[in-house]
């Protein structure tokens, strides 16, 4: 598992780039600063990704690459309005909507 911080005003193309190379069944979690927001994303098929967002707002969606920038732009704003880095982190094998604390006790 892979740990590395992103500035959030680079945050889309890094992530974009990430994802184009994320094998299937692989995943990354996306986390505050603080780690108590996060954005799972992991690839379930060829050109498909499941998405599950847990903070301000808990859903889930499916859709391809192409539709994905659009939706990490409005993902950033939901759950990371005022941070200016995001975590990253490589979950290897794994599915989207298995939780995994983050958070320091």
């Amino acid at each position: 598992m892979v740990n590395s911080m992103i500035d959030k005003a680079t945050a889309i193309p890094v992530i974009m780039n990430k994802l184009k190379k994320l094998p299937i069944g692989h995943a990354i979690d996306l986390r505050t600063y603080k780690r108590n927001r996060s954005v799972v994303i992991a690839r379930i098929g060829k050109d498909s990704f499941d998405v599950v967002e847990k903070g301000f707002h808990d859903d889930r969606f499916q859709l391809p690459l192409s539709k994905m920038k659009k939706l990490l732009k409005n993902l950033m704003k939901k759950e990371f309005p005022r941070s200016t880095k995001i975590r990253c982190y490589d979950l290897g094998e794994s599915e989207a909507d298995v939780h995994i604390r983050r958070k320091k006790i």
